[in-house]
């Protein structure tokens, strides 16, 4: 006879299974049996987060990070229900990310009798904020349905698949499976005539441009093939580090800078692969991109979406560039004055951008001296973030950046703990603002808790200075709602367990970064920015152009 046991221990063994060895979350009386498992069992790593919410963004930062499945446990009812704004940040980065929600008894399901923790329609809210949903309804399918949802989530376009367990299933008996391995991801394979026709119209190319987003995060050595061919690379904020921003070769993400889009001029063909060419990274899909433009994508559905394309491939990244640098390999001839081009304009880009920055040119520098090459830079939503630190500080690799790409204040403390928890080694350093920071302050605890190693840096001017200078340039300097009330940050870390500096004077910025980021574990470093002073440039909002 077959081992019995509980669906809760099964889920276990599955996500054993899938390779995973941390996941984040909340315990609750409805997935207790599921977090039992983990505890008898003692494989996967649980991290217990102070909220859903937190939960989500350490899930997810993790799994970009690691490049593999992130996984999230919550309860029913408003639990998921706090998850629901980290979801539409996993689901706008395209994480791959199984969310699994408790939810109560099947006798009591979709009854509406007001039953503890009931949440009404909660399937329809969580298909709006996920790639997929699914519901397990009785314990034999539960591994069936699992092992569809991370497959589901694993296929590219990836995203946030949530599941639902009610938890009279999770207690159900069930007999161990023989084999628990999950299904295998099936990649996008390109027409191979398609492919042909692709690396022809680009070997008529003398001025080749390519723009990576975080769908060919996996095709670094097929990017840097492509550089060595002669191509320049320019990225979004979700592609950066694919080809190192070091290289030469790589415009980074200066994507909408005058001098680069003055240097667009000079290409004659541009290859955008996995990225969806977003609204805040074109100027409104106002910006004037070289043509002809050659699209690959491994979502067909990507065709046409904010730009027209010359030609469009589908296909996965990684087989897309290996084929066509097979093919283009001695027949590409590229403009010997093009790479020198591109360096001209990425050294005039940061030039420009670093004119704004007034005395935070030195906290760049010192940031960019004092931490290791290969740490990893997470972002939160804040006026440093985005003036320089999307674009100016550089990364290494492809797994190096986190950003909250969606655009939600509050996620750069818990995205920070996820990825240190992911970096494996390296050092991990999180942009936030004060007032962001105040959205989910009780993960500094859980970073505690983890001994996470990493080094937040808080750039404290009081208040939401995004706000601030969007009012002063477009509503007459009317600030209202803006001004917050700030904790001591020296008290707050000395309370949680974190070790705190406070940065005060730009002069001391390389000193201090580097001794804070020499250390391991929690540490603090407050920016004082009403000390220091304002950007030489305010920022007023991302850059529009209207459609001429």
């Amino acid at each position: 006879m077959p081992e019995q046991i509980t669906v809760g221990e099964l889920t276990a063994r599955f996500l054993e299974a899938c390779g995973v060895d941390t996941a984040f979350g909340v315990i609750s009386i409805h997935n207790m049996p599921i977090l039992d498992a983990f505890g008898r069992r003692n494989t996967v790593r649980f991290v217990p987060s102070r909220g859903e919410a937190g939960a989500v963004n350490m899930a997810d930062a993790f799994a970009r990070v690691r490049g593999s499945l992130g996984v999230a446990i919550t309860s029913t009812g408003t639990a998921a229900g706090n998850a629901g704004g980290a979801l539409v940040e996993a689901q706008t980065a395209g994480t791959p990310l199984l969310h699994l929600t408790g939810q109560i008894e099947l006798p009591y399901l979709d009854r509406r009798w007001s039953y503890i923790h009931e949440a009404h329609d909660q399937p329809g809210m969580l298909k709006a904020v996920s790639k997929a949903f699914f519901r397990i309804w009785t314990p034999d399918s539960a591994l069936g349905v699992l092992q569809e949802a991370v497959r589901c989530a694993l296929t590219a376009p990836t995203g946030p698949v949530s599941v639902e367990i009610p938890i009279d299933v999770q207690e159900a008996m069930v007999p161990l499976p023989a084999n628990l391995a999950p299904l295998s991801v099936p990649v996008a394979q390109p027409d191979a005539i398609a492919l042909d026709e692709l690396a022809d119209q680009l070997a008529r190319a003398r001025r080749p441009l390519v723009w990576l987003g975080g769908g060919a995060r996996h095709a670094g050595a097929e990017v840097k093939a492509l550089a060595d061919l002669g191509c320049i690379v320019v990225t979004s904020v979700q592609g950066r580090g694919i080809l190192s921003e070091q290289d030469p070769r790589s415009l980074g993400a200066f994507n909408v800078s005058p001098p680069v889009e003055d240097f667009y001029k000079s290409c004659d063909a541009l290859l955008v692969v996995g990225s969806r060419l977003r609204g805040n990274e074109t100027l409104k899909y106002n910006l004037k991109l070289p043509r002809p433009l050659y699209q690959v994508d491994a979502d067909a559905q990507a065709h046409g979406r904010g730009y027209t394309a010359d030609y469009f491939l589908a296909g996965d990244a990684k087989v897309v560039l290996a084929g066509l640098v097979e093919r283009l390999r001695g027949r590409l001839k590229v403009d010997p004055a093009f790479a020198s081009d591109a360096l001209k304009a990425r050294t005039a880009a940061e030039r420009q951008l670093r004119d704004g920055l007034g005395p935070y040119d030195g906290l760049v520098n010192a940031l960019q001296k004092g931490v290791p090459s290969d740490f990893v830079w997470v972002r939160d939503v804040t006026v440093s973030n985005s003036t320089w630190g999307n674009r100016l500080l550089r990364i290494d690799g492809p797994r190096n950046g986190v950003h909250a790409l969606g655009g939600g204040i509050g996620m750069g403390a818990a995205m920070g703990v996820g990825a240190a928890l992911a970096a494996q080694g390296r050092k991990t350093v999180a942009l936030s603002g004060d007032g962001g920071l105040m959205l989910n302050l009780g993960e500094l605890a859980t970073a505690v808790q983890e001994n996470a190693d990493l080094m937040l840096v808080i750039m404290n001017d009081k208040g939401y200075g995004v706000i601030r200078n969007i009012q002063d340039a477009k509503f007459g300097g009317r600030r209202y709602y803006v001004d917050l009330h700030t904790p001591s940050f020296p008290d707050l870390a000395r309370a949680l367990g974190w070790k705190h500096y406070r940065l005060s004077r730009i002069e001391d910025a390389e000193s201090l970064v580097t001794r804070v980021a020499g250390e391991t574990g929690p540490r603090m470093l407050e920016v004082d920015m009403i000390a220091i002073g304002p950007f030489a440039s305010a920022f007023a909002g991302p850059p529009v152009r209207k459609a001429s």
